[in-house]
């Protein structure tokens, strides 16, 4: 038997799976000072609100009614925030968040003026961030959502290190009710607080609700190739039993989640960006998802009741991150908000390689050096598994004349051919799958750094020099694609055939040119990573086998 053309084609096999499943993957998951005296126990559970479709949710209660989403006026006014970081939209009519510009990021590589809109309520998107209180007292009601008023209709952080937003709203019981943003410099957390002064003499009761609404429409910051890999689309949230769910939106149109979590989140996840609501991490928090009957998406939780006495104060409040998916400052607001930078099962790998990378760039400026010396970094760290496998094939390489001869021989009798071989293994002390091994050992590193290089928010927009302007997106002359498959040919070249029929070697022979057609599409920092991992195993492979054709030419002198 032919151990070396087995081993060969499961070499072949795996890489084809994993990399089938990780496209189909991708493609798949496409589609102050205010003097409390109200009570909201940490141990106490968010009331039970229904999952009926609306587009707020209702306490189910009897005679609740139906919430008129359609009441929000065509001429309410917008409050524009602007800090640091980005500028926030907010409308008058039920204080929702209904625009953020992210001005770290760009919308378009090739307009250094623009800004990437993440949050938006236009004719091209509906992708928002909503809060009320609903219940006994709540404002946000069948009848329709409170119009908070406002001393001016435009901040500034400035200088400053943070900034308070405040709108009031005053029931017909005469209940003050304030909702404040505050925002921080360098941060893209939005702290939302309801602030209420019950200056009516009955209790006060309602609970705090937080919602991301979004339609279907495709993921912006996606590539729009045809054959682009596409990052996950959908609603994100972490529970007792999983840390980290992922719910597209074709599963919660058929069955809409529910969960109960002390602390928790949900958010709305895309590729490199994220908008996500983190209630108190103290309270038993009421999470879900759903599409309401407008067909919109919607991932939105429940706080427990906040009760406050006539005469008292009160406050409840949530926090909201609207901004890149950088993970180290999202494991900084929520436990497990940072696993929504989705590495796959490899995170275990990938992780490690993420770090590397990160610590390389504080040194070297440039995302594309900075990937050349992963590369270096991850080959160094294989160099002598890499070694023991460019070693076997050089030595399958020098007795390949007699393994052809063998085969020859013995073509009709393979019982025969097979012990033939084996002994001349044995006799030449080569392992027939010493060569494959190796590189199906390094096939996790190498997918983990594919995930790596995916998801980093850190690449979108990098430029490398020349013509590569952003290692996020494909090559636009396939530059490095047509030197990767030429890389890939002269690897082949310097390999063994460990095939003799001749229609086998046409196959292997044309992998190189499939290879280069897939990678066409490919972000050009993942090409980039493999030119100079071909480029290094090159090197070694040539070094290394005529360095072993060296020593075989000296014996047999």
């Amino acid at each position: 038997m032919d151990f070396q053309k087995i081993i060969l084609w499961i070499a072949i096999a795996a890489v084809s799976v994993m990399l089938i499943n990780e496209w189909q993957a991708f493609k798949e998951e496409r589609t102050g000072g205010v003097q409390v005296a109200a009570v909201q126990s940490a141990s106490s559970a968010a009331p039970t609100i229904s999952n009926n479709g609306d587009d707020l949710p209702q306490m189910v209660q009897p005679n609740s009614g139906e919430i008129d989403v359609n009441a929000i006026a065509n001429n309410v006014e917008l409050i524009t925030v602007t800090t640091d970081l980005m500028i926030v939209k907010i409308d008058t009519n039920g204080g929702d968040i209904v625009e953020v510009d992210l001005l770290k990021h760009k919308d378009n590589v090739q307009d250094p003026n623009s800004v990437l809109r993440l949050l938006q309520n236009d004719n091209i998107r509906t992708y928002v961030a909503q809060s009320g209180l609903i219940g006994p007292n709540g404002t946000d009601t069948a009848e329709g959502r409170p119009t908070f008023l406002v001393d001016q209709a435009s901040f500034e952080l400035g200088d400053n290190r943070e900034l308070n937003v405040d709108m009031s709203y005053r029931a017909d019981n005469g209940v003050l009710i304030t909702k404040r943003y505050n925002f921080n410099r360098d941060s893209y957390v939005i702290n939302q607080t309801y602030l209420v002064n019950n200056l009516s003499d009955t209790p006060w009761q309602a609970a705090m609700f937080g919602q991301i609404k979004r339609d279907s429409s495709k993921d912006p910051s996606a590539s729009d190739s045809g054959m682009g890999m596409q990052s996950f689309l959908g609603i994100a949230a972490t529970t007792n039993e999983e840390r980290y769910m992922k719910l597209p939106f074709g599963d919660i149109a058929e069955e809409p989640f529910k969960a109960m979590v002390q602390g928790g989140w949900i958010a709305m996840s895309q590729h490199y960006f994220l908008s996500a609501w983190v209630p108190n991490p103290n309270t038993n928090n009421n999470f879900g998802a759903l599409v309401s009957k407008s067909g919109m998406n919607i991932a939105r939780f429940t706080m427990p009741m906040l009760e406050v006495a006539p005469g008292q104060q009160g406050e409840t409040s949530a926090k909201l991150y609207v901004g890149p998916k950088d993970q180290y400052r999202l494991e900084e607001i929520a436990e497990n908000l940072e696993l929504t930078v989705d590495y796959g099962w490899l995170w275990w790998i990938a992780q490690p390689l993420f770090w590397i990378m990160i610590m390389i760039h504080k040194f070297v400026p440039n995302w594309g050096l900075t990937i050349i010396l992963l590369t270096v970094f991850v080959k160094a760290l294989f160099f002598k598994l890499s070694a023991s496998s460019y070693e076997s094939m050089a030595n399958m390489r020098r007795v390949t004349p007699k393994l052809n001869d063998i085969k020859e021989r013995y073509a009709d009798d393979r019982q025969k051919q097979s012990q033939m071989m084996m002994e001349l293994y044995k006799k030449e002390k080569i392992n027939p799958m010493g060569g494959c091994l190796p590189i199906v050992i390094q096939m996790p590193v190498f997918i983990s750094l594919y995930w790596v290089l995916m998801e980093s928010v850190e690449i979108r927009h990098a430029p490398f020099f020349a013509w590569i302007q952003d290692l996020s997106a494909m090559d636009p002359y396939y530059i490095l694609p047509l030197i990767m498959g030429v890389s890939m040919f002269v690897q082949q070249k310097l390999s063994p055939m460990a095939f003799t029929d001749p229609m086998q070697q046409k196959i292997m022979q044309y992998m190189p040119v499939m290879f280069t057609f897939f990678f066409l599409w490919f972000p050009s920092g993942l090409v980039l990573y493999w030119v100079v991992n071909n480029v290094l195993s090159i090197t070694q492979q040539y070094v290394i086998t005529k360095r072993i054709e060296a020593k075989f030419a000296a014996q047999t002198k």
